[in-house]
């Protein structure tokens, strides 16, 4: 794929207009559209430039769904340039300024360093036994209905301690004319295979849902994985990244709600905002109205920085704990954090069948997501569906505070108690 653009206008396109969605138009350019709006193609023009317009989303159902309009996924475009043009500076500034359009960002890369990793952890206390997850077990293990969506660098579907457990999966990954030596593996192409060659999002996976054959289980074992890879593998400089397009992550997320029909979301990534909208906004809402609960690593760099999604309203943002309960000093504190994890050499499930222990607040997001999952499943046992709001509610409420203050910026409001969060949530279902 060329370099692209992605245009959200203030209003749709005409309704029959036959047009593809990217993934789509990656591989069968049978429908071709080169204009969007005339003040938009006016400026391509000027520039020499010649593009292709394509949906960034597909529908969900037969039409356009009031949740997917109210977010304006069905007025979102992306832009894709037929050669290798030089991209002026001012072209994105130049797209804002059009009336019809509401906001437009360029191409954009994340990247993020995977964490070091050992070949068996050196604890003193399980990651269970902080989070008093025994208690949790005693009243469910997970349902196979529940799913939990792994947003990252795909998942080891054929690990022995995750196979059968992924009830679908799609690989988002397209770096088009990216730098092709700093990217290693599967880096193009669309398609249905979300196989992890890296191993962090294998990782994460088994802090949700492992069978516990030679690692500690899972916090729901008995939960489907719905596996997403969104995130390519860049070396550089000795170090491996997990690395992407950042607008490709959206329809990832789409996905998840529409096709994988999860009812929980971990993304173990975080991007800044470089321009623009905020990354991931409409469709974070989206899943959001959909009751999909989204929780997001709150960042490793140990500052003030804000990462995306978990910056996101709405989001339940998670910080890294060590094996003592207190704050992790790489957990970055500027998205306001709900709550604390376990995410100090946490050994889980790895790439081609192996095992490893990995530190940062993406180990710690897994382990709030399971708690999601598992606070749903309990719900549904009990004969009701869970919403956010409660949910949000028990975590506020019945997290450890470090200290005398309701919320700490470091800390959310502090290390998540699944005891207490299930005497609390058997209060608010009435099941005392």
């Amino acid at each position: 794929m060329k370099f692209h653009v992605i245009v959200k206008l203030r209003d749709e396109l005409p309704v029959g207009l036959d047009l593809p969605d990217w993934q789509d138009f990656i591989s069968d350019k049978s429908v071709i559209r080169e204009r969007l709006v005339p003040d938009v193609d006016r400026i391509f023009d000027e520039l020499g430039m010649r593009f292709w317009v394509t949906r960034e989303y597909r529908h969900a159902g037969e039409t356009w769904s009031a949740e997917e309009r109210a977010q304006g996924l069905n007025r979102t475009y992306r832009l894709i340039l037929q050669l290798d043009y030089a991209i002026p500076a001012h072209l994105v500034d130049r797209i804002r300024r059009v009336p019809a359009v509401e906001d437009a960002h360029g191409q954009e890369v994340g990247a993020a360093p995977l964490p070091e990793l050992a070949a068996q952890a050196s604890v003193t206390r399980k990651a269970g036994d902080v989070i008093n997850l025994g208690y949790a077990k005693a009243l469910t293990n997970g349902r196979g209905d529940v799913r939990v969506a792994v947003i990252d660098t795909g998942v080891d579907v054929g690990h022995p301690e995750l196979r059968g457990k992924v009830a679908g999966q799609a690989d988002f990954v397209e770096l088009g004319e990216l730098d092709a030596a700093e990217f290693i593996g599967d880096k193009h192409g669309y398609d249905t295979v979300a196989e992890d060659e890296v191993g962090h999002g294998t990782h994460v996976a088994g802090i949700v849902a492992g069978r516990g054959e030679q690692m500690d289980e899972g916090v729901v074992p008995d939960c489907r994985i719905v596996a997403v890879r969104v995130l390519a593998t860049m070396r550089r400089e000795g170090r491996l990244f997990g690395a992407g397009i950042v607008d490709n992550i959206n329809p990832g997320i789409k996905f998840a709600v529409d096709e994988g029909r999860v009812d929980v979301i971990n993304m173990s990534l975080g991007i800044r905002n470089v321009g623009g909208g905020l990354p991931h906004a409409d469709v974070i809402r989206y899943a959001l109205s959909r009751n999909v609960t989204v929780v997001a690593a709150s960042g490793n760099d140990g500052t003030h920085e804000r990462y995306y999604p978990g910056a996101l309203p709405g989001v339940c943002a998670v910080g890294a704990a060590d094996p003592d309960g207190r704050v992790a000093g790489f957990t970055s504190y500027g998205a306001p954090i709900t709550c604390l994890a376990p995410g100090t050499n946490i050994y889980s499930s790895f790439a081609h069948g192996t095992y490893a222990a990995a530190s940062g607040t993406s180990q710690a997001s897994p382990f709030v997501a399971g708690a999601v999952a598992a606070m749903r499943c309990f719900a549904k046992d009990n004969g009701t569906n869970l919403r956010n709001d409660l949910i949000f509610e028990v975590l506020r409420s019945t997290s450890d505070k470090i200290d005398h203050r309701l919320r700490d910026q470091r800390a959310g409001f502090g290390l998540l108690n699944l005891a207490d969060a299930f005497k609390y949530l058997s209060y608010s279902l009435n099941l005392n």
